[in-house]
């Protein structure tokens, strides 16, 4: 199948790769239907493009990348949103608010995206424990060279 994406232009997908979110994302519950789409040379940095609205796509990176110490307590009613079962892989996504200079960008590490990879089942999720914010800035991680976003 093909779509046009904000970040990539005209591109081909398979339909296994859609994520669904049953619930949308917070602000936007009417979209559904995600694209998980890596920017190049980079493992950590994405584009959560949605398959309604062409000009609507997040980004979004893997929190891990930037503090080994995050821990995201996911309240089990999410859980069962994206169907978890034992085994399942679950990855965790946090929006990234790209500015200039890249260290006044942002990520909001206390609503993550958690996903289901063996169904692809996506939910945003609100954290109440952890003490996480909304708007971390990247300065906060350390040196700036290192980080993608």
């Amino acid at each position: 199948m093909k779509t046009n994406t904000k970040y990539f232009g005209e591109i081909e997908y398979d339909e296994e790769a859609v994520l669904i979110f049953p619930k949308g994302l917070f602000g936007f519950e009417e979209e559904q239907r995600f694209l998980l789409l890596p920017f190049s040379g980079n493992g950590t940095l994405f584009s959560l493009q949605s398959l309604a609205t062409p000009s609507l796509a997040f980004v979004v990176m893997d929190p891990f990348s930037l503090t080994g110490d995050y821990a995201p307590d996911v309240p089990d009613g999410e859980l069962s949103v994206v169907q978890m079962e034992e085994g399942d892989p679950l990855g965790v996504y946090t929006l990234c608010v790209v500015r200039n200079p890249v260290s006044e960008s942002t990520v909001n590490l206390k609503c993550p995206i958690v996903i289901n990879s063996a169904k692809q089942l996506a939910v945003q999720v609100i954290l109440e424990e952890g003490g996480y914010g909304m708007r971390h800035k990247l300065e906060e991680f350390g040196k700036q060279e290192e980080k993608p976003c």
